[in-house]
This record gives C-alpha cells, sequence and structure tokens, in this order.
C-alpha cells in the first residue's frame, strides 16, 4: 500500500487513493458529541464513507470510571489491543480515523492507536465534510468488521504521565490545557463539577488547530503559534491536558501535523485531577 504522508492528517484524495487499491486501509468513524453520546453513531448510520466502521468513545475509547479516574480514563492496553483485533487492525494495516468535529474525537483513536505501537495511522483532515466536499461517496449500509488476532504486544510510539507524575513536573513541564478559555480560567464549567486548571498549565484551545474551512492549518502556521506558546520549550518537555484526555490529542496531533514530535499526554486530564480535592487548582 501507498504510503499517504509523512503527516499524521491525510487529504481526502489521499484517501480516495488508497482506497482504489488492493489492500484497502481500514476507515474509522470516531463522531462523537459529550452532551448526546448516542449523536455519533446516528451521524454514522444516516450517511458514512463506504466500508467505514464506527468507534464509540466510551464504550471502545475508554475504561469504566471510578469517579477518581476521570470522565475517559484509558482502558488497560490489553484490552484495547483486543478491541483493536476486533476492528480488523493488524501492524500491518493502514488506519485512517475521521470524525465530524474537526477532528478531535478521530485524534484521540489515532493517539490510542499509537498507543499501542501501531505506526500507520493517519487522521482525516477535515473530517466527513472534507470527504463530501471532495466528492466522496456516502453509504448508509451496515458494515462489518473483518476481525483479527488482538494486537500484538509492541513497544508504544507514544508516551503518558498519570496524575503522580504530573505533579512531581509542575514547574518543569509545560502543561498545555487544550480547553476553551473560560473552562481553563475556571469562569464556567458545564461538564466537570469542579472549575478552574491545573496549577501553571497554559491555554492552547483545540478549535484554534484549524483554519476556517474546518482543516488543519498549514505546518508552517502551527509551528509559529504553537513556539510562540512554548516560550523557547522542547516539545519532548510539553504534557498535554483537557478535560478528560480527548481534545488534549488534538493539540498533540496539531504539534506532530508542524513537526514538533515527543510531547506527552496527561490522559486523566482536568477532570481526574480535580476529583481529589488535596491536588492543588488554579482560576483566573
Amino acid at each position: 500500500m501507498t504510503t499517504p504522508t509523512a503527516s499524521p492528517l491525510i487529504s481526502a484524495a489521499e484517501l480516495q487513493a488508497l482506497l482504489s487499491e488492493a489492500n484497502k486501509p481500514v476507515v474509522i468513524d470516531a463522531g462523537f458529541d459529550l452532551a448526546d453520546t448516542a449523536s455519533g453513531e446516528r451521524s454514522y448510520a444516516a450517511g458514512h464513507l463506504p466500508g467505514s466502521l464506527y468507534v464509540h468513545l466510551d464504550r471502545d475509547l475508554s475504561a469504566a470510571k471510578t469517579g477518581t479516574n476521570g470522565r475517559h480514563p484509558l482502558p488497560d492496553r490489553t484490552v484495547f489491543a483486543q478491541i483493536a483485533g476486533r476492528f480488523g487492525i493488524t501492524p500491518g494495516t493502514t488506519v485512517v480515523a475521521l470524525d465530524r468535529q474537526g477532528g478531535a474525537y478521530a485524534a484521540r483513536l489515532w493517539w490510542m492507536l499509537r498507543w499501542l505501537g501501531h505506526a500507520p495511522v493517519f487522521v482525516l483532515d477535515g473530517g466527513f465534510a472534507a470527504w463530501t466536499a471532495a466528492g466522496g461517496e456516502v453509504s448508509t449500509a451496515p458494515v462489518a468488521a473483518v476481525p483479527a488476532p488482538p494486537y500484538p504486544d509492541r513497544p508504544s510510539l507514544v508516551g503518558s504521565v498519570d496524575a503522580a507524575e504530573l505533579a512531581r513536573r509542575i514547574g518543569r513541564s509545560l502543561l498545555l490545557d487544550a480547553r476553551s478559555g473560560e473552562r481553563f480560567r475556571g469562569e464556567k464549567e458545564p461538564i466537570d463539577p469542579v472549575a478552574g486548571r491545573i496549577p501553571g498549565a497554559l491555554n492552547r484551545f483545540h478549535a484554534s488547530n484549524l483554519a476556517p474551512g474546518g482543516k488543519f492549518k498549514v505546518p508552517d502556521e502551527l509551528r509559529r503559534e504553537l513556539e510562540a506558546t512554548l516560550g523557547g520549550r522542547a516539545s519532548a518537555e510539553v504534557i498535554h491536558s483537557c478535560g478528560s484526555g480527548v481534545t488534549a490529542c488534538h493539540n498533540l496531533l496539531a504539534m506532530e501535523h508542524a513537526g514538533l514530535v515527543g510531547s506527552l499526554l496527561y490522559p486523566g486530564s482536568w477532570s481526574e485531577w480535580s476529583s481529589d480535592p488535596s491536588r492543588p487548582i488554579a482560576r483566573g
């Protein structure tokens, strides 16, 4: 199969070319809405890329919530390896993730597959809208995955920190929060019980990564913006956070697209951090 791009993003035209090959990629729709958790499946059923599968954030990309591990805790790696196999993903499978929400949920799937050690995974730039704008076909036909064995145990291609490690790194690493400005400042909190942010964090609203048409900004533009926020720090010193470890992956994806590699994810993010009243909180 032709390698589509050195970037973690793939264009609709590149995806169309891949789908014309004999060894087709596995295309996965990760569309979701935190306020209506069934809407992604409804949108998928109403029209999806032919042959694409649907992955659900709560069921497939998260573990059970305990009240202290955040709203979308990572599943055990062996559990997610079984899920990847169920979707027909093997080490030789090219995977293309997409959504209808600017790439936020597709980025979570992209990061998690790299967490398993899977390299050939890409996010469709512009998502479902870019596909249809490029004249891509849309189907309502049900799609059944061709299952494979659980994904083999491989070294992870990404790094992460837990709450204890993050606490040790406050003041040493740069924590980048992907939530909106008003949530970051603690002015309002529509999702989590406590408003505020982790002390020392800087704000980079994930939607800032997108150009007006809904695609990611070009790498040079993203790099200029991100380096201004990083203030001279190396990308490997950056830890990404958000509300529950989802939109943080969007910032991480944007950094990779801009050539700023090696940053880390705090999967528990604000929803986990704020669940423990002994942890410090900043506002304003």
